[in-house]
Order: C-alpha cells, then structure tokens, then sequence
C-alpha cells in the first residue's frame, strides 16, 4: 500500500489547490476523487475533479457499503469510494485526500490506511472572505455560509498530525512536501 494522506481546511483556505499540486508535481501521488450530488462548476469536469451523482444513485451507493466515508455538506452528499483508493494502492499510488475533517474523522477509523492528516488553515477569517469572494465560484450567501462554517471547521485542528497556515501557497506547499519526505523517508526505514 501507498502512502496516505488527509488534507482538511475550511473551505476556502487552499486544500484543493495544494492538492492539485501535489498530484502534478509528483507522478506518484493520486488525488483520491470523491463522489457528489453538488453540480459540477464551470471549470470541473466529472472523473477528474469528482464523480458527479444524483441524490439517488448517491444514497444507492450509501446502501452497498460503497464509501469509507461520506458526510452531508452544504446540501450535498460528498463521498470517498473504497474500490477506488484500493485500486490506486493496487497500483502503488500515493493517495491524498481533500476532505473535511468530519471525513478525515471517518477514514481515521480505518486503521489500514495508515492516514497522516495534515490541517490546513488561512491566516485570518478576513483574508479568507478575501479568498472565497476572489475565487468568484460562489454567489454572496454561500460565502457568508461558508464563513460561519469556519468558526465550527478550525475547533478540530487538534484531530490532526500537522497545523500548517497558508499565509503564502509557496511557503505552505514547501511546509506539506517537507512532513510528506519525512514520513516517506521513515516508512522506507523499516523496509
């Protein structure tokens, strides 16, 4: 099995970015591509950026054990699928999650993914309002549902291996590659 990581922000604070990085500069590591019922964005694209489902074949999944986990948010379903990530380990992939904590909470539990959770945080709620607004993906009452999330988002920090701000994407993506060498490097010493 590959190496796993959590990457776990409020929403807003850079996680999908950094992840979208991380798969692009290391060949190695796969984003794990989550199922949803929220319509995909102008700029997604379904079995790339996610697995686009209606409500029902959502909760059809729900009842075949299909997820390691799957949570309610914003009036969507969101879910990682176990066949999935095995195929990516079958393949010897790095898999990254970009998930929530209450997903990051869920995928702890199965001890067999070895998970290193990674919490990813803005430097103040002023500049992520500055973000959400400036990302231009969501209408004015998603931001400010967004940003009353937060305050609920940052209380499980200390469910996490690593707090990493991402004051500067360069500095905070440098800080993610160093904690990924380091837990590589140590898994290879027991080899």
């Amino acid at each position: 099995m590959g190496f796993n990581l959590a990457l776990s922000s409020p929403s807003g604070a850079g996680k999908t970015t950094i992840t979208k990085k991380l798969s692009q500069k290391y060949p190695n590591i796969k984003v794990s591509i989550s199922h949803t019922t929220r319509k995909p964005r102008s700029n997604e694209i379904d079995g790339v950026d996610y697995y686009f489902v209606s409500k029902n074949d959502f909760e059809d999944l729900i009842t075949k054990n299909h997820f390691y986990e799957h949570a309610q948010i914003f009036d969507n379903y969101y879910g990682t699928s176990k066949e999935f990530v095995k195929k990516l380990h079958e393949k010897k992939f790095d898999v990254v999650f970009d998930i929530d904590w209450q997903g990051t909470k869920k995928l702890s539990s199965y001890k067999e993914l070895n998970l290193i959770k990674i919490f990813i945080l803005p430097p103040n709620k002023d500049e992520l309002k500055k973000r959400l607004i400036n990302r231009n993906q969501d209408n004015l009452k998603i931001v400010e549902k967004r940003l009353m999330q937060y305050e609920s988002d940052i209380q499980h920090w200390f469910d996490y291996d690593y707090i990493v701000i991402n004051n500067d994407l360069e500095s905070c993506f440098g800080q993610i590659e160093k904690i990924i060498k380091n837990h590589k490097k140590e898994k290879m010493s027991f080899i």
